[in-house]
């Protein structure tokens, strides 16, 4: 199966030789989805419409932004997660080793999943039971989303930690450009997108120099 054959589903099996994650990496990520399906039962964490293809929505979407980082800084990252929900992508990368990352998500009954996925896979994350805008800034390598927010938005909720060397990857769909479109009116920024593994009319956009203009808001 190529990278783009979007009729193929990811089951676990596929997603362990597509990824080349080790046996103890898939260990974790198997502990995740299993705990995943269990607190579905009681909360709401992802679309219940989402469940039987998860491998592939939710699983190997998150997983496919691995290739954007900095090869030669894995490991030694620090990531911010906006919007974190059940955890992707971040808390599925983190199993990865890429670095620490900072997963922030309001919800209190999310917040407590991810506590258990933490505390059951010893996965390098911190929880941030609070707002993007209200949380106290520190220095970020990366900034990732998944289904959070609007482009313009994202770079709102996230200005206190934009630096000049900060890079944002973020999981879109199919209004991406016109995302883009709007957020170039009020911020400068560099971007390439890249078409999603999972999603046809999916894509990921790897953003940099990010700049706020005048005129905003």
């Amino acid at each position: 199966m190529s990278d783009h054959d979007y009729s193929a589903h990811f089951t676990e099996e596929r997603f362990f030789n597509v990824s080349g994650v080790s046996r103890e990496t898939m260990e974790n990520i198997r502990k995740y989805a299993n705990l995943l399906v269990k607190w579905q039962k009681q909360i709401n964490l992802v679309s219940d419409s989402t469940l039987p293809d998860l491998w592939t929505r939710h699983f190997y979407d998150s997983f496919q932004l691995k290739q954007h980082f900095d090869a030669d800084r894995i490991g030694k990252l620090t990531i911010l997660d906006i919007g974190s929900g059940a955890g992707f992508p971040g808390l599925l990368l983190s199993m990865c080793r890429i670095g620490d990352f900072h997963m922030v998500e309001s919800n209190n009954k999310k917040c407590a999943f991810m506590r258990q996925v933490i505390r059951e896979t010893q996965c390098q994350a911190t929880i941030h039971n609070e707002r993007a805008e209200k949380l106290s800034s520190f220095p970020v390598d990366y900034i990732i989303s998944r289904a959070c927010a609007s482009l313009d938005k994202l770079f709102d909720l996230s200005r206190n930690f934009i630096s000049d060397d900060t890079i944002c990857l973020f999981l879109k769909g199919q209004i991406a450009e016109q995302e883009i479109a709007e957020a170039r009116q009020n911020w400068d920024f560099q971007v390439e997108k890249f078409t999603s593994a999972t999603e046809e009319t999916g894509m990921i956009l790897k953003v940099s120099h990010i700049k706020a203009l005048s005129v905003v808001k």
